[in-house]
């Protein structure tokens, strides 16, 4: 059996995580909470749910269905060339799914966090299982609302042409992720009260544990996903035929030069780095990862606006202009972040700078062959941005109680 090094940690990374080819696929996932309106503060049993989904049969866009801990029903995307096409794949697969839960009594609820039910684990897979013992023992109090009260909707876009292209791709999608989490911001409510947040999924996952939920740097790709990945701590050590050692208390990087209770290998690496969560994630694709869940009317915006600003050359460097005057050039801070979920656009500065990225993807969607999504983005600047709000505004406390 082969065990690691640091150079082995770092090939990986530099070959299968930020893995360059020609641009342009565009994917995207979409988690819902499932409600039962008759019963509004009650979880719905998965094995009510799974047995409905299921009979919807193969999806006509190849998109796949499944589920995280509490219930919540994800629909996933394959790759496809534009974001026109991943999101008229995500509609076609998503009206079966609604129609089908809306005969049987089940409505889907796009909300970045489950305004009113407390978190009920429905998963009891070993993943999940170690994962609720980390956060217990690392004092993560937030770790089960993460896992079974909040949705997120996740933009996955191409690495790049080549490792310069890459370079540039990683740092403007980590630029952009304060703008997202304010301009998508939707949970303000949590067991009926408001959270003083806008997007308090956010502030439940940056509490979690910041060396697997903090924002990565924007320099070297490689380089800096390299050294996140080794200064993480472990969150469980796997073992076929005895328990799994949860929260050894150490870092990847130590295990590696310490090799106790034995040495990691490549399985544990890529067992490793899918315990860790910052707002933009290299899987061989960049994930997007800091965008609240949206209603059915304004999901596909995420996925357009992300595409059109990352892959169009003229609407990137029109962003790239407007985040150096958000940030003064430099990545964005820890206070940057808070500012967006917390207050969104009602801060002038996050509001001026999605205006004018904003405008810049409704453009640019004629140019990437999405001509279609251009009117629904334009909708959601018209309603939102141009107001200096966002989704999170317009709920209320009537609708959670």
């Amino acid at each position: 059996m082969a065990y690691l090094t640091e150079n082995d940690v770092q090939d990986y990374i530099n070959g299968i995580c930020f893995k360059t080819g020609p641009p342009g696929r565009v994917g995207a996932e979409t988690e819902w909470l499932v409600r039962d309106p008759l019963r509004p503060r009650e979880p719905v049993p998965l094995d009510r749910l799974k047995p409905i989904v299921d009979q919807v049969g193969p999806l006509p866009g190849d998109s796949t269905v499944t589920y995280e801990p509490g219930g919540q029903l994800e629909l996933s995307s394959p790759p496809l060339p534009g974001p026109g096409a991943a999101h008229a794949a995500l509609a076609a697969d998503l009206t079966l799914i609604r129609d089908r839960l809306h005969a049987a009594g089940l409505a889907l609820d796009g909300n970045g966090l489950d305004p009113r039910r407390p978190p009920v684990r429905q998963l009891s897979l070993p993943r999940y299982t170690a994962m609720e013992d980390y956060f217990h023992s690392a004092g993560c109090r937030t770790g089960p609302l993460m896992m079974c009260s909040t949705a997120s909707l996740q933009v996955c876009l191409d690495i790049g042409a080549d490792a310069e292209d890459a370079a540039r791709r990683w740092r403007l999608a980590n630029r952009l992720g304060p703008l997202f989490v304010a301009a998508f911001a939707n949970s303000p409510i949590h067991r009926g009260r408001s959270t003083g947040w806008r997007s308090t999924r956010w502030a439940i996952w940056d509490a979690i544990d910041p060396t697997r939920t903090s924002p990565v740097a924007c320099g070297d790709p490689v380089t800096a996903w390299t050294g996140y990945a080794l200064r993480a701590k472990l969150m469980t050590i796997r073992d076929d035929d005895r328990p799994w050692v949860v929260d050894p208390g150490i870092a990847f990087g130590q295990w590696l030069s310490e090799g106790v209770p034995r040495p990691p290998t490549r399985d544990d690496l890529v067992y490793h780095l899918s315990t860790l969560f910052p707002p933009v994630r290299p899987r061989g694709w960049l994930e997007f990862r800091m965008i609240d869940a949206l209603p059915e009317r304004w999901w596909p915006v995420p996925i357009a606006v992300a595409a059109a600003l990352v892959d169009d050359p003229v609407a990137a460097a029109t962003a790239e202009e407007a985040l150096d005057r958000l940030g003064r050039g430099a990545e964005p801070d820890r206070v940057l972040w808070a500012r967006a979920a917390r207050a969104a656009l009602t801060d002038p500065a996050l509001a001026a700078c999605a205006r004018t990225c904003f405008t810049a993807a409704a453009e640019a969607l004629g140019r990437l062959d999405s001509a279609e999504l251009a009117d629904v983005v334009d909708d959601y600047r018209e309603h939102f941005v141009e107001r200096g709000r966002c989704p999170a505004d317009l709920q209320s406390l009537d609708k959670a109680a």
